[in-house]
């Protein structure tokens, strides 16, 4: 039977119960350390997964994935939206215009984003119609400036349906300073909440209307707005649908003014996965401890494995299979248990929510009334195989130094 001797008497080491009883708890410390470095990573690292699908599926369902729009306005936005539906990754094409502005109501001044939309159509594009709280988006009727705005700006002005406020907009003329403000009456017949920040920033009017405030003709449009299947596609989907259509149309799309977010994000993630790999660089750092001890131990039976005729490298390898068996032990066990609660943190948080009586995430103050979380099993191959090199990577000097004994000074004192 095949059985190396590195890894025989490895595992007997690693399996033995030890004369040092200070060295076998060491070992099952590291052990443990190691096992919950990798369910700290993986469990936080989930939970921030959930988090982004989030905010990309909040924020992303409300902005527009990429819009078409003309350097003049847009007659027949049908022609348009059928001209952007022959690229595969496009599942969508509505009208859109977009305003900035100022609100203003009993003195209180807020700047928005005042988006035109089709209620009939808007469905097809954004998440907004499971997000009315107050009133309806069927509301939005041409010619009664009718407008649906978030649930902070509602809050902010204390607000409900049926209130009017006043949109200012700049509007180019030819007075000295070049800009007149113009002011429009609104009747609120909507609140919206997606628990963002557009909760504050972003109001919605008839297409129609905003037409009237954009002193376009009956019928045409700024731009038309696109949903698309992949959304990381956006700037290449929608510079090929502008390049179809010819001259005097320029494409855009959401990386243009929420990348930076996700892209803080991102950054976000990163780091704290780097910050919490410092854990389990605590328990390889253990695994040194422990094999110099072992070491230490076991001289004598190091100088007789050399008399013997065991080479270094043998020696050597022993000790390599005894911390690395600590490392696989700990990286399995804290795989495990990390998927099995990143699987179930949710539940685990509502049953704390449950046995306390204290809601931890109120819908009032944050923007997700649950603790989200989300397992790529790409976290978790790099989060294991991370483990498992370092503490491959902390028997080595160890090893080294079991290897370089002499037989004749380790057996002189025994």
């Amino acid at each position: 039977m095949f059985r190396p001797l590195s890894i025989f008497i490895g595992l007997r080491y690693t399996g033995a119960k030890r004369r040092n009883h200070f060295i076998s708890f060491i070992s099952l410390t590291s052990m443990i350390g190691l096992a919950l470095g990798v369910l700290a990573m993986i469990v936080v690292l989930s939970v921030m997964n959930g988090f982004q699908r989030e905010m990309s599926s909040r924020i992303l369902g409300m902005v527009p994935h990429a819009t078409i729009a003309g350097v003049q306005p847009i007659g027949d936005w049908h022609q348009v939206a059928e001209a952007a539906l022959k690229n595969p990754q496009v599942t969508a094409a509505v009208p859109f215009a977009e305003l900035e502005g100022m609100l203003s109501y009993k003195g209180l001044m807020q700047p928005v984003q005042i988006n035109g939309i089709d209620p009939k159509e808007e469905t097809k594009v954004s998440i907004i119609g499971k997000h009315i709280v107050q009133g309806s988006l069927d509301a939005l009727q041409p010619g009664e400036f009718g407008v649906v705005i978030g649930e902070i700006t509602a809050r902010r002005f204390r607000l409900n349906v049926g209130d009017k406020l006043t949109l200012i907009i700049p509007e180019l003329s030819n007075a000295p300073g070049g800009i007149t403000p113009r002011m429009q009456r609104l009747n609120v017949v909507g609140v919206f909440k997606v628990g963002a920040e557009l909760d504050g920033s972003m109001a919605l009017i008839s297409i129609a209307d905003a037409g009237q405030l954009q002193r376009l003709q009956s019928g045409q449009v700024q731009s038309v707005r696109l949903a698309l299947k992949d959304l990381y596609q956006a700037p290449k989907v929608s510079a090929e649908v502008a390049r179809q259509l010819g001259e005097g149309y320029r494409p855009s799309d959401w990386t243009l003014t929420q990348g930076s977010l996700f892209s803080a994000m991102k950054m976000e993630k990163t780091m704290i996965g780097l910050l919490l790999l410092l854990i389990v660089a605590v328990a390889a750092f253990n695994i040194i401890a422990t094999l110099i001890m072992v070491v230490a131990d076991k001289g004598g039976d190091i100088a007789i494995l050399r008399t013997l005729g065991a080479t270094p490298r043998q020696i050597m390898g022993v000790f390599m299979v005894q911390g690395t068996i600590i490392g696989v032990i700990g990286t399995v066990v804290g795989g495990v248990l990390g998927v099995l609660a990143a699987l179930n943190v949710s539940a685990l948080v509502g049953w704390l929510e449950r046995i306390s009586g204290q809601q931890i995430f109120s819908s009032d103050v944050y923007f997700v009334s649950n603790l989200p979380s989300e397992l790529q099993g790409l976290d978790v191959v790099l989060i294991c195989s991370a483990a498992f090199i370092l503490s491959f990577l902390a028997t080595l000097y160890p090893s080294w130094r079991a290897a370089q004994i002499q037989p004749a000074e380790a057996l002189r004192y025994e």
